[in-house]
């Protein structure tokens, strides 16, 4: 489907943008989402901030100030599923983008989103793929080739949780499955609504649309981010076990033959040394998720 047949039938899209201290990143993310060649009057960004407490809104308004895009500001303090589900509210239109504070997308990320949402009706949900992003440091740079190599070649139906970022959701699919669980305050709000909306029949897709994300850049913040995956798991796992079905398993031998298998196919397609620590960065955070499972499971909750 061309650009023309879109503003003919007026497909209306909303970008939902949740942040929460995210001054580094905000900006160049924003920036994308103006940039986008989609028609500036079928689209809408509704932003949700979660009480960010550096210059993220600051940043946001500046941005937002001279654009010709129509954008609404929410505030709330209560996490990702009530932040996502104030987007499903106030959206308008027939789809909701998600884009996350730390992404850039190139400029027809929205257009080829839609385009492959309108050309597969039984669709509730699509991710577009991960595209590699040089930067100086050696974690995101093994965190951008994991994501990369994960995501490579796959069209078929969804063999792993999507998430939001880089998704398009129908937002007649995502009501229909009741929307975001607004109880879900850490994260694991994304797979919860993905196993609700599968329920309902609706199929989920990898579309052609690339994207990218800025990673975390240590250690440490890495393993922050996968412990605090962990302690979400545990609380899903409280609501229904099989939400976790696509979830990081513990080590299983399976896991670890294929990420050698993967290791091997970063290097050809990368050709980069340092992807050869990729089985050291997958064991790495899969013992983050697993301690942080752990620690959830024992009443410990979720971050938020």
């Amino acid at each position: 489907m061309n650009e023309k047949i879109i503003c003919k039938e007026k497909v209306r899209v909303a970008i939902g943008l949740c942040v929460k201290n995210a001054e580094e990143t905000v900006k160049e993310a924003l920036r994308s989402i103006l940039r986008q060649d989609y028609p500036y009057e079928l689209m809408e960004i509704i932003i949700v901030d979660g009480n960010s407490k550096d210059k993220t809104l600051e940043i946001i308004k500046n941005e937002l100030k001279n654009s010709d895009v129509e954008s609404r500001i929410f505030t709330e303090n209560k996490g990702l599923g009530y932040a996502r589900e104030l987007v499903v509210k106030n959206a308008k239109g027939k789809y909701i983008v998600w884009v996350d504070s730390d992404m850039i997308l190139p400029k027809d990320f929205v257009k080829k989103q839609v385009e492959f949402m309108e050309n597969n009706l039984n669709v509730g949900i699509a991710k577009g793929k991960y595209a590699f992003i040089e930067e100086n440091s050696l974690v995101a740079n093994l965190e951008n080739a994991a994501f990369l190599v994960a995501f490579h070649g796959k069209n078929g139906e969804d063999p792993f949780p999507l998430g939001t970022s880089g998704c398009i959701y129908r937002i007649k699919a995502i009501r229909q499955a009741g929307g975001f669980d607004e109880n879900i305050c850490g994260v694991g709000e994304d797979m919860d609504a993905e196993y609700r909306v599968r329920a309902m029949g609706w199929r989920l897709r990898l579309s052609p649309a690339i994207f990218y994300e800025k990673r975390r850049r240590t250690w440490r913040s890495l393993w922050n981010e996968y412990f605090w995956h962990g302690k979400g798991a545990a609380n899903l796992y409280r609501k229904n076990k099989r939400t976790l079905l696509y979830s990081p398993k513990v080590f299983p031998l399976a896991s670890i033959i294929n990420i050698f298998l993967k290791t091997l196919k970063a290097y050809k397609m990368l050709v980069r040394k340092e992807v050869l620590l990729l089985p050291f960065h997958y064991a790495f955070k899969r013992l983050a998720w697993s301690i942080g499972f752990i620690k959830g499971r024992l009443g410990k909750g979720n971050q938020s």
